[in-house]
């Protein structure tokens, strides 16, 4: 239930900036409710299972991991309303051609949180495994983005909250693939036992 709350949130934030259509901003704003409630069920019955069967093993690593990917989904789902909220603000002011820039960086992110999901659903390790470097692909596209929009600032003041509000989103976008990266780790944890969090190598310098 959170993770197709929250996918269907993060398309329509997408969509109502898009699309330019600040109702739909405003229900994922409202969305945003559900998901906290869910979270805390998630968070309740987890620590009830702990206590009441003291799991081991897998069946351990089963409670606490669906605890941790409920919290990565809440933010992510925190980061759908800050891209509602952005668009809203954009909505309010006149249409700005740079805001196709976001397109890559948002289907990439959509991509990395699908996967995760599947990841998750289907215990698919390898797959897992894969969605931190893809992670960082979205990482440096959106310092590329954010570059592009720094140098347009400096040669047109007159766009710059426009455009810092284009740079929130990409990297709310960024946040999102974080997570998602997040949610694949924790799978894999569940499944193999082993802690696969930063062992990935150093960043490549772009």
């Amino acid at each position: 239930m959170m993770s197709s709350l929250t996918d269907r949130m993060f398309q329509a934030a997408v969509e109502g900036l898009l699309d330019r259509d600040s109702d739909l901003c405003n229900q994922v704003v409202a969305d945003d409710d559900e998901i906290d409630v869910l979270e805390k069920k998630v968070d309740l019955d987890g620590i009830n299972l702990l206590v009441r069967f003291q799991p081991v093993a897998s069946d351990m690593r089963q409670v606490i991991s669906a605890m941790k990917i409920s919290t990565s989904l809440e933010r992510i789902a925190d980061q759908s309303v800050t891209i509602a909220r952005r668009a809203k603000r954009l909505n309010a002011r006149p249409a700005m051609r740079e805001l196709a820039l976001l397109e890559p960086n948002y289907h990439l992110a959509l991509l990395i949180f699908r996967d995760s999901i599947r990841a998750f659903a289907d215990g698919d390790c390898e797959h897992a495994r894969t969605l931190k470097l893809k992670d960082r692909e979205l990482d440096a596209l959106t310092d590329k983005l954010t570059d592009s929009l720094s140098e347009v600032v400096a040669h047109d003041s007159v766009w710059v909250p426009g455009y810092l509000d284009l740079i929130f989103v990409a990297r709310a976008f960024e946040r999102i693939g974080d997570n998602s990266a997040n949610i694949a780790e924790d799978s894999f944890w569940r499944d193999q036992a082993e802690d696969i969090r930063h062992t990935y190598g150093p960043k490549t310098e772009q």
